[in-house]
């Protein structure tokens, strides 16, 4: 049987590699810090993530 006193090591999570080395805490106050700035990661959202609102865009004519 094995020891579960013995810490588990944690693997690093898989990533994209525009966001390697990308980290995001939150302090004991409550504030987000982040190793990437906000707009580099903007960017790489709005490259690599689809647009709901542009795909299904909804018809108020229709009610």
């Amino acid at each position: 049987m094995k020891d579960k006193s013995k810490k588990t090591k944690e693997k690093a999570p898989k990533v994209h590699p525009d966001l390697a080395g990308f980290e995001m805490n939150i302090d004991s106050f409550g504030q987000i810090t982040s190793t990437l700035n906000r707009d580099a990661l903007n960017a790489f959202l709005d490259k690599e993530m689809p647009d709901d609102k542009k795909l299904n865009p909804k018809n108020d004519e229709s009610k």
